[in-house]
């Protein structure tokens, strides 16, 4: 690496070192403010109910905003496939590594399945949780009613979760889901979705509509949701809604 290429990754990342250190500072600054304050009150707060020692101290020092912050990704996606499973109100529901919160907020409602390449030790009733890779699916063909898979196939094959590197595992994954789901069954699917297709390796790809849609041309497509740039739900979206967007969700209804 010459000099002059040293100096252009230097003016790059120096905007970035010099917030960090000023985020740094004004942390250091208000926990500092924080101590004092809490030995000022900590006499107060031992009151005869509660004990409250030096040890005790939690700062919380960010969330006094002006309204509640939310990755509008995980609420609005969970929120569309709960309402959109109910509609279709199936005996059983099978998912393969979606959100826990949408797994078990579901099987409040309807049994449910869930299947991951990590299974996650929850026991609650009407909630069975397995192993499973999604590139290899252990179900038969054509034998699954109503099947989700959200927010988890931008993931496969890139290492993220420690499954095996697979630049195809996205596809081999989509003709797993497409092969076990049943003659008229319902698949739910949510991906990040922007104009340009492009992988942000390890974390996840980024599908544009027209190549997503691509990978389903099988099934026919009941319904597209989109979460925007602006954190804006669109219920029933359009590829037009896609085009200009960087990291929006889109959220597909799919049957066979």
């Amino acid at each position: 690496m010459d000099n002059l290429t040293i100096v252009k990754n230097l003016k790059k990342i120096t905007p970035t070192i010099i917030k960090n250190i000023i985020k740094n500072i004004h942390r250091s600054i208000l926990y500092l403010f924080f101590s004092i304050s809490f030995l000022k009150k900590r006499d107060i707060i031992s009151d005869r109910r509660f004990s409250c020692t030096w040890k005790d101290r939690f700062p919380c020092l960010f969330d006094r905003t002006q309204t509640t912050e939310f990755e509008p990704h995980y609420i609005y996606h969970i929120a569309w496939a709960i309402r959109e499973i109910n509609k279709i109100n199936p005996q059983q529901h099978i998912d393969f590594s979606s959100s826990l919160y949408f797994i078990v907020t579901l099987s409040a409602s309807i049994p449910t399945i869930f299947y991951d390449y990590r299974p996650a030790d929850i026991h609650i009733s009407n909630l069975y949780c397995k192993k499973a890779e999604l590139c290899n699916i252990p179900l038969p063909n054509n034998s699954v009613e109503s099947l989700s898979c959200l927010h988890v196939l931008e993931h496969v094959g890139l290492e993220r979760y420690g499954d095996p590197f697979a630049p195809q595992g996205d596809i081999q994954a989509i003709n797993e889901l497409k092969r076990i789901l049943k003659q008229d069954g319902h698949l739910l699917v949510a991906v990040p979705m922007g104009e340009i297709p492009r992988i942000q390796y390890n974390a996840h790809r980024i599908y544009s509509y027209s190549l997503f849609l691509s990978y389903f041309r099988e099934l026919k497509l009941e319904k597209f949701s989109f979460i925007n740039d602006k954190k804006e739900f669109i219920e029933f979206a359009t590829e037009e809604d896609t085009v200009g967007q960087a990291w929006g969700c889109g959220c597909f209804l799919f049957r066979k």
